[in-house]
């Protein structure tokens, strides 16, 4: 755990590696928490210790607030939920019922990884108790004593995704919307891409929730994956640029797919080629050394990010049938 600004602190849930995905508890000044994120029910216990580190119990935890359904996020919400008494969860509204009965999440995700391995990543999904659930509209405001939150409706990762601007600290929490920047890779400057996860990627949506973070003023945000960032003007460049090579990778592939050119797998093993060509190609421009060891390490990103295209060109291809 690291205290990343006054009363925020920056969980490493350890999921898959050390340092991929973090969840934030937030503390206020009369001595109540929050979490922003939940990773997985696997990473509970490490949420609660981090909480009696801090000198809290769980009695005092007031809100529990995924960023999205993406189960990196949101997957321990429920299991968190039933061991904090006192906390409600706060939800974009297009996720409160998949928070409240993730049936549909569990089995789309087994498809993808099967039922060994989405166990060993994810453990058990918990269901969150309706009561407990409250969705919170574009824009909305909570005052949390010293605390004032604002909840910004992203879309472009999600459709379900918002953001949580924290005006006493002047940093907003950004899950997925304001991409991925892991500690290992800014040694030699800032580093960050853009995330075209299955299965709502929309580019130029994404470019608008970029320019809507930054717009609330805020001088840091807080990555899922990984940690506090500070430098926002190189960061506005670097994902608007992510967010046009992302749009002609979209581009490509709706032409190679619509022509029958290319198969879905052989269109997305091209895509992680070039975006892994596209990522090493600025860090080693930066002064890393070995691309292939960087690859190595970006090559789970790469996949997750080719899938999310070719999901999104079928989209296409298919509205484009249906209006034809």
């Amino acid at each position: 755990m690291e205290q990343v600004a006054d009363g925020i602190y920056c969980v490493d849930c350890d999921y898959v590696q050390p340092r991929l995905a973090c969840a934030y508890i937030m503390v206020n000044d009369q001595g109540r928490a929050a979490f922003v994120e939940t990773n997985t029910s696997l990473a509970v216990d490490r949420l609660l210790e981090a909480l009696e580190d801090i000198g809290l119990s769980r009695d005092s935890v007031d809100w529990i607030i995924p960023t999205h359904v993406h189960l990196d996020h949101a997957g321990g919400a429920g299991a968190l939920l039933e061991r904090c008494s006192n906390a409600t969860v706060l939800a974009h509204p297009r996720a409160a019922r998949h928070l409240i009965d993730p049936a549909r999440l569990i089995e789309s995700s087994m498809q993808v990884y099967g039922e060994e391995l989405f166990k060993k990543l994810y453990g058990e999904i918990v269901p969150c108790d309706e009561s407990k659930v409250r969705t919170m509209e574009d824009g909305a405001s909570l005052s949390w004593s010293n605390r004032q939150f604002e909840f910004l409706h992203t879309r472009g990762h999600a459709n379900h995704h918002f953001c949580i601007y924290e005006k006493t600290a002047n940093g907003v929490f950004t899950g997925d919307s304001f991409g991925i920047g892991y500690p290992d890779l800014q040694k030699h400057g800032p580093f960050l891409f853009a995330s075209s996860t299955p299965t709502d990627f929309d580019p130029a949506a994404a470019h608008e929730s970029v320019d809507r973070i930054l717009n609330t003023g805020c001088n840091k945000v807080f990555l899922t994956h990984f940690g506090r960032f500070d430098d926002l003007g190189e960061a506005r460049g670097q994902l608007h640029r992510s967010l046009d090579f992302l749009e002609q990778l979209l581009n490509d592939s709706i032409e190679s797919l619509g022509a029958g050119q290319a198969t879905s797998q052989t269109e997305e093993d091209s895509l992680k080629n070039r975006m892994l060509k596209f990522w090493t190609d600025q860090l080693t421009g930066n002064g890393f050394e070995s691309s292939e060891a960087l690859k190595e390490r970006l090559k789970m990103d790469a996949s997750l990010n080719a899938s999310g295209i070719v999901f999104a060109a079928g989209r296409a291809l298919k509205k484009a049938t249906r209006e034809g």
